[in-house]
């Protein structure tokens, strides 16, 4: 499980394809050591299971199902990517619960910035999904605990701060960007026992 507030990136450094899965190597100053392998490191929003370790290098195995929901599937090298470690037991919680399922993929569709505040609309591509876009709701953007700000039919907005801006990859997007999203875990619980 983790929080969704982001202090670490990491950059592609090596990827091998196969037809359904990606072996990836993450170039980090996350400090690891061999007993971290086989643990849960968030990258990019994705729960991925930690399987070497080479000095600042980390792998990780990625299978077809995170492949068909996730934007992995675009990955190049030198890619930057949002890394945050599991919490621990009695650690400060500051933005939100989230598990590292992502759901879907979501579309910039437009990015405006006021004094120094990045607003961005996205579009959701599993329209079946949007029943769970709310206004004030959390929401997880390449692994970053987010609040929605508007909702729009299918598409929603979220307000990214510098301090967010500055520590995250968040920076690099732009029009037709594709990120991963998790939706906010209890909204769907509380959906599908209420139904």
């Amino acid at each position: 499980m983790f929080n969704g507030i982001i202090y670490n990136t990491g950059t592609i450094h090596s990827i091998n394809k196969t037809k359904n899965s990606l072996f990836i190597g993450i170039k980090s100053k996350l400090r690891f050591n061999p007993k971290d392998i086989g643990s849960s490191i968030c990258c990019n929003g994705v729960c991925l299971t930690l399987v070497k370790i080479n000095k600042n290098i980390i792998y990780f195995y990625i299978s077809k199902e995170t492949l068909i929901r996730s934007n992995f599937k675009l990955l190049e090298k030198d890619h930057v990517i949002n890394l945050e470690k599991s919490i621990t037991y009695g650690q400060k919680i500051s933005g939100h619960f989230t598990l590292g399922h992502v759901d879907t993929v979501a579309k910039i569709q437009k990015v405006k910035i006021i004094d120094k505040t990045w607003i961005i609309n996205f579009k959701v591509s599993n329209k079946r999904l949007t029943k769970f876009l709310m206004e004030k709701a959390s929401i997880s953007i390449n692994g970053v605990s987010l609040t929605i700000s508007k909702v729009i039919k299918d598409s929603f907005e979220i307000n990214v701060i510098p301090h967010t801006l500055k520590l995250t990859n968040l920076q690099n997007l732009k029009s037709k960007s594709l990120v991963n999203v998790e939706l906010d875990i209890f909204s769907k619980y509380i959906h599908k026992y209420s139904n």
